[in-house]
């Protein structure tokens, strides 16, 4: 009995990798003589490094970059088991998270950090990046990342304009002989699960700019001058991000990867699919196993759980979900690859109280998964 275990973090209770071991420890109860393989898995958000660094027998890294308002941080990368590839979270070095709530200030913030991580990670040997981009505190259309790498982003007196989204306006022209040639033939991934534009009611600021601190007002002068930002590079690198899709992604910085790194967009959970060589683990198996915090409508457009089971069910691997919540419309996931779906939860149960006892439910609800396979199994011969 061959079984592949690749679930996504349960938020707030359970890595990817501490998920993996508890099911796979229930499992073990219920099939002592199973062969498990786990994955923890990532959708290109929060734990991506972390899942794929612990897939892939990888290294953790650290770095002093940037922070969103411009002081030293310490931010961490992976560097993945085949030592050429790295994963950078442009969270931790430009995130929402490093910035109080009351502070927060679009204008201002930056991805010059995101930048500097990528450029450590190609200093540690990575040839290809994937680069996950959620959890953004800027709305610079990626000037700032643009910056780090060596371009010369200059107003109509020939000076570096100043960081953050409220100074794009000021941008006359970009130079771009002094870029970092470190960067020449490395591939970047981008991790991008949404279709937003850079600019326009659908666009960064419109959409994203809210959370991050903006007002209607500030909304429509970043919005503006992201417009602006397009043009110039349109005109200066040839190359149009103003309505490519993704390209308002992280406050405009897929669009800014698109531009300045030759970023190529893509689902997260492909790009982790393939770097944890899912394909080739399934195609040994006989169950897969999967799992993420909730599962219910929104699951079936391509989060974690999903991304896996779609693969499993083209290989004709069974897999059952395990959920922390199973909400309205959970039954969607079952046309997408999910065989049947779980709660953790055997009773009514304080959600505090859930996520304290995250381990221990998830375990005992593997092993009873693993028992009920085994019985139609046997049923089935």
């Amino acid at each position: 009995m061959r079984v592949v275990v690749a679930p996504d973090k349960f938020k707030g209770s359970l890595s990817a990798l501490a998920a993996a071991r508890a099911i796979a420890r229930g499992i073990a109860t219920a099939c002592p003589e199973a062969s498990i393989d786990p994955v923890p898995m990532a959708d290109g958000g929060e734990g991506t490094v972390d899942a794929l660094v612990e897939a892939t027998g990888g290294t953790f890294r650290e770095a002093v970059v940037t922070g969103p308002f411009g002081s030293p941080i310490t931010a961490r990368f992976g560097l993945l088991g085949d030592a050429s590839t790295a994963v950078v979270e442009m969270a931790s070095a430009s995130g929402l998270v490093l910035i109080p709530r009351e502070s927060r200030d679009p204008l201002r913030s930056s991805t010059r950090g995101t930048g500097e991580l990528i450029l450590a990670a190609v200093a540690a040997g990575a040839r290809r990046i994937i680069v996950g981009i959620g959890g953004s505190a800027t709305n610079d259309g990626g000037a700032g990342l643009a910056q780090a790498i060596g371009y010369r982003l200059l107003d109509a007196a020939g000076r570096e304009i100043e960081s953050g989204g409220g100074s794009l306006n000021r941008l006359e022209r970009i130079d771009a002989s002094a870029r970092n040639r470190s960067m020449d033939g490395v591939e970047i991934a981008v991790a991008c699960d949404v279709d937003n534009p850079l600019c326009g009611p659908e666009g960064a600021s419109a959409v994203y700019g809210p959370q991050k601190g903006a007002d209607a007002e500030m909304v429509s002068l970043l919005d503006r001058n992201l417009s602006h930002f397009a043009k110039v590079i349109e005109r200066d690198l040839n190359c149009a991000i103003r309505d490519l899709p993704g390209a308002g992604a992280a406050g405009g910085l897929g669009g800014g990867l698109v531009a300045f790194a030759a970023g190529k967009l893509e689902p997260g959970i492909t790009l982790v699919i393939r770097a944890v060589g899912l394909e080739a683990r399934l195609k040994a198996a006989d169950l897969c196993l999967t799992g993420e915090g909730a599962i219910d409508a929104s699951s079936a457009f391509g989060k974690t759980a999903v991304g896996v089971a779609r693969l499993a069910r083209s290989l004709g691997v069974p897999t059952f979900a395990l959920a922390g919540s199973i909400g309205p419309g959970a039954e969607a996931v079952l046309a997408q690859g999910i065989d049947a779906y779980f709660s953790l939860c055997p009773a009514p149960i304080e959600l505090d109280e859930a996520i304290a006892q995250g381990e221990r439910l998830l375990e005992r609800a593997a092993e009873q998964v693993m028992r009920a396979f085994l019985a139609g199994r046997r049923c089935a011969t």
